[in-house]
C-alpha cells in the first residue's frame, strides 16, 4: 500500500505530481472479458514479423468498453520497441503529414471526426496501405459503431471495415469490479468493497467514467494524506 511522505503541504503536492498519476495503459493490464478475441489478436499483430503485410484493425463498441485503452496500449508498446507511431483522434488539432518513419497509424473516436479530420485519416490510410517506399503499415482505428454506420466519407468508412473488425462489449458488474481492483493496486492504494459498492450504485457503472472517478479519488487522498473511504469519497464531491 502506498504510505504518504511528511513534510507538509508542498511534499504532498510533490508526490502527488510523482506518483499519483494513473499508469499507463498496457495489453497486460486490459481486463479482457467478453473481448478475449480482441486482445489476442492485437498481441498477435504486434509480434507479427516485419515481412508480414498488415491488414487493418477496427475494433467498436459503447463508451467505456476498453478501445481507447487498446490503442493507446498498443502505442505504447510500440514506443517502448523504438517504433515510431502516427496518432489521431477526435481532439486533434494539429495534424501532421503522413510520416515514412511511422511503423503503425492509430485512429481513435474515428465516429467523432471532422469533415477535415476525416480527410486527413483517409490520406493517413492510403499512404500507410501504399506508401512511397513499398513497405505498408498497419493501420489500427476504433469508433463506437460498426464500420458500415460510421458518418464518415464514404471511402475512409469502406476501408476501415475490410480488415479485421471487433466487436468490444461492455464488462459485467463483477468483472468492472476486478478491474477497479486492479486499477487501484496499480496506484499501490487499498480500495475496499463499500468503496467500490458506493462507485458502484451512485455513479456511471461504464468502465471509462469509474476509471476517470478512481483518477480523482486516488489524487484527493494524496492530497490530504487519508486513507480511500466513503467519507473521503463525499468529501471530494464537496470540494469540486
Amino acid at each position: 500500500m502506498r504510505c504518504h511522505a511528511p513534510g507538509g503541504a508542498a511534499a504532498v503536492k510533490q508526490l502527488a505530481l510523482d506518483i499519483g498519476l494513473a499508469p499507463a495503459p498496457t495489453l497486460e493490464r486490459f481486463f479482457a472479458g467478453p473481448n478475449t478475441a480482441a486482445l489476442q489478436h492485437l498481441w498477435q499483430a504486434l509480434g507479427e514479423s516485419a515481412g508480414t503485410e498488415p491488414v487493418p484493425t477496427y475494433l467498436w463498441g459503447e463508451a467505456g468498453s476498453g478501445k481507447s485503452h487498446l490503442l493507446k496500449a498498443v502505442r505504447e508498446a510500440l514506443r517502448e520497441q523504438g517504433a515510431s507511431v502516427g496518432w489521431r483522434d477526435a481532439s486533434s488539432k494539429y495534424a501532421p503529414a503522413f510520416d515514412e518513419r511511422w511503423s503503425v497509424v492509430i485512429l481513435d473516436d474515428v465516429h467523432l471526426y471532422s469533415t477535415s479530420q476525416q480527410n486527413v485519416a483517409f490520406n493517413w490510410f492510403i499512404n500507410a496501405m501504399s506508401p512511397a517506399n513499398g513497405v505498408p503499415r498497419w493501420v489500427l482505428a476504433a469508433g463506437t459503431l460498426p464500420p458500415p454506420d460510421l458518418p464518415l466519407r464514404a471511402d475512409l468508412r469502406s476501408r476501415l471495415g475490410w480488415g479485421h473488425v471487433f466487436q468490444l462489449h461492455l464488462l459485467g458488474e463483477a468483472e468492472r469490479r476486478a478491474v477497479l481492483r486492479q486499477e487501484a493496486e496499480a496506484r499501490g492504494v487499498a480500495l475496499g468493497d463499500e468503496v467500490m459498492d458506493y462507485m458502484l450504485r451512485r455513479f456511471s457503472r461504464d468502465l471509462g467514467s469509474l476509471m476517470q472517478l478512481l483518477d480523482k479519488l486516488d489524487q484527493h487522498a494524496l492530497r490530504t494524506q487519508r486513507a480511500i473511504t466513503i467519507p473521503l469519497l463525499k468529501d471530494m464531491l464537496d470540494t469540486e
